[in-house]
């Protein structure tokens, strides 16, 4: 490769992730995880997420194909009442989910976790907002989940979507809600040397 910097691996399928940094001008290549965190036993809110974007991370290190290659994995969590929201397993659970922030707030953690193929696990930051939804009838969540929208995020929603109707109020980063907190992965990416210059 002649002294080319090795691309910048995301181990993540989702599509709202790569359109972050797709945005941001950060050219990566995907390898989703194949690692299931639901076998994860850890009580504490943020050490769980952090748990479960290192399992990411560690088993795409393990199989990329690029010596020397960055590798970013994340794992996003909704937190209220000392439950934890991840992805819907059907229409009815996302109501149940979203029965449980409306008219109050919750927060959003995602971990972001940077690797480097032969180095293994470089750091894991994980970067909280909270997010106030207003007050809805289960018929606006009816419908609001009849659009499609619910599926595939955790907590339910999507705020860069329909759901941006139920939110009153946000503290902390809003495309951290969307999935991957922009300006702390730049940061991360840029301290380890996985991205020059930039913009």
């Amino acid at each position: 490769m002649n002294g080319a910097r090795p691309p910048l691996v995301l181990a993540s399928a989702s599509p709202r992730r790569r359109e972050i940094l797709s945005s941001l001008g950060v050219v990566i290549e995907v390898q989703p995880s194949e690692a299931d965190e639901r076998g994860i036993e850890v009580e504490d809110d943020v050490e769980f997420v952090r748990a479960a974007a290192q399992m990411k991370l560690q088993s795409v290190l393990g199989t990329c194909r690029y010596a020397s290659a960055y590798v970013l994995a994340a794992d996003t969590m909704v937190c209220v009442d000392g439950q934890r929201l991840g992805k819907p397993v059907d229409d009815a659970d996302a109501i149940r989910m979203l029965q449980l922030l409306v008219g109050r707030d919750h927060i959003v953690r995602t971990a972001i976790a940077l690797g480097r193929v032969g180095e293994g696990v470089l750091e894991c930051r994980v970067v909280e907002t909270r997010v106030w939804f207003r007050p809805a009838s289960r018929g606006d969540l009816e419908r609001y989940v009849a659009a499609g929208e619910s599926r595939d995020k955790a907590g339910a929603y999507g705020i860069q979507g329909l759901a941006s109707g139920f939110v009153t109020r946000l503290e902390g980063s809003y495309t951290n809600v969307v999935g991957l907190p922009a300006a702390e992965v730049l940061a991360l990416l840029i301290e380890h040397g996985a991205l020059g210059q930039w913009p």
